[in-house]
């Protein structure tokens, strides 16, 4: 009798060995090496069979979250522990499958909570002076962030050196992934641009001060109703 082949052939025992190697070293040269060679192209087919397995494909910008749900993955990597008795194919499998529902459930909320045109005019007209400036600053400040993040969204699509491409990538997985990180202060977010680029923090700034020249510009613009 012939043996049924694998579904998972592209997550091989080969990929299992390279994420413990990945797991147990702390040399970024080495991490980078068993990133590129073994681990991203499994990583990449796992995404995309648990995106069109669990019908994840109607999500807004899915293809834009897949490529997010990748940089994700990496965030995460060195923290799985073999000494729980999972295998890596099971843990990135549900972590996987649990980023997407999050996107889904969120998407979900936010589709009930969509009223038609009429419907709001209706409720600001009935608020309170102090009640409708509350409103209108919530949406301009959800407005804001919204533009913000395609503005920089741009900004990555410009021709950059791969330390600010790295740099740029992980804001945006910071930006659009808010609500699911603990950011406490200025240092946290560093480590967390840390961990996500592999690059030391002397390197993070030098990137960063020309993002913020760039925002410096977006923001004079927002301010002077250029932009909306």
């Amino acid at each position: 009798m012939a043996r049924r082949r694998s579904k998972r052939h592209y997550f091989t025992q080969d990929t299992e060995n390279a994420i413990l190697k990945y797991c147990n070293t702390t040399d970024n040269t080495i991490r980078t090496k068993l990133y590129v060679e073994a681990i991203q192209p499994a990583f990449n087919e796992l995404v995309d069979k648990i995106v069109y397995t669990y019908k994840f494909t109607s999500l807004e910008n899915i293809d834009f979250l897949k490529q997010d749900c990748k940089i994700w993955l990496t965030t995460i990597l060195s923290k799985f522990d073999p000494n729980q008795g999972t295998k890596a194919f099971s843990y990135f499998s549900v972590v996987t499958k649990n980023w997407f529902t999050h996107k889904a459930k969120k998407q979900n909320k936010k589709n009930r909570r969509e009223v038609s045109y009429d419907s709001m005019l209706k409720e600001v007209e009935a608020l309170d002076s102090v009640g409708e400036k509350d409103i209108l600053d919530g949406q301009e400040e959800r407005q804001f962030w919204e533009i913000l993040i395609k503005e920089v969204e741009r900004w990555s699509e410009m021709p950059l050196k791969p330390n600010e491409e790295k740099v740029m990538n992980a804001v945006l997985t910071l930006m659009t992934n808010i609500e699911q990180i603990e950011i406490f202060n200025k240092k946290a977010i560093y480590l967390y641009l840390r961990e996500i680029t592999g690059l030391n923090t002397k390197q993070i700034v030098s990137c960063l001060n020309k993002m913020r020249a760039k925002y410096k510009l977006f923001k004079n613009k927002w301010d002077d109703g250029e932009i909306m």
